[in-house]
């Protein structure tokens, strides 16, 4: 049988909606000083040191905040990848030249102001950084349901470092998942960076 399973499409959007609630309830400072961390933990990483060209996001509303991050990793030298998201939910990428190079987009999202470089540009990325709701010990990501990052992380070559961005307490024993969904290898949470395999 193929497509979603019923029971395991209704979980997603159960699990969705209470992390999301847990999300719109977090404070600006518990927001920014996980943000703070979680920069400070990938920036030590010895995968993103390593790295010299990251593909990561804008965060937006209560997501662990992502601006420090990615100015800290131009700064480190680091060739930066945005995604532009596409009419069908698919992601393109642009590179990130700071602040300055950001313009507001659909979904309230902002996304970088140069030409897009193709949906394999992700492809080319040392690490790749995403955004998520929770993952399993397993490294199995819950994402908000769009399927962007599945089928940008089905562009990424095996054994590239995957890492979700995420609050110490969406790392969760496990989460509902389906078929197309694609682990990721590690997650970044204010308390460490948790390497999956």
């Amino acid at each position: 049988m193929t497509g979603p399973q019923p029971c395991q499409g209704a979980a997603k959007v159960a699990v969705r909606d209470q992390l999301l609630t847990g999300r719109r309830r977090r404070s600006l400072s518990e927001v920014g000083a996980a943000a703070r961390a979680i920069a400070d933990h990938l920036l030590t990483a010895p995968e993103i040191r390593r790295a010299a060209t990251v593909a990561a996001y804008v965060s937006v509303g209560a997501e662990p905040g992502t601006t420090a991050l990615l100015d800290d990793l131009v700064a480190a030298g680091k060739r930066v990848l945005l995604p532009l998201l596409l009419p069908d939910n698919d992601l393109d990428w642009a590179t990130y030249h700071g602040p300055t190079s950001l313009a507001p987009a659909r979904r309230g999202l902002l996304e970088p102001v140069g030409a897009g470089l193709g949906l394999d540009a992700v492809a080319t990325a040392d690490v790749v950084l995403l955004p998520g709701l929770a993952v399993s010990r397993a490294g199995l990501r819950l994402g908000r349901g769009g399927g962007s990052y599945d089928r940008a992380l089905a562009r990424v070559p095996v054994g590239t470092f995957t890492c979700v961005l995420l609050y110490d307490d969406e790392v969760l024993p496990d989460v509902p998942v389906e078929p197309h969904d694609r682990p990721v290898t590690a997650a970044a949470t204010p308390g460490g960076v948790l390497r999956f395999r």
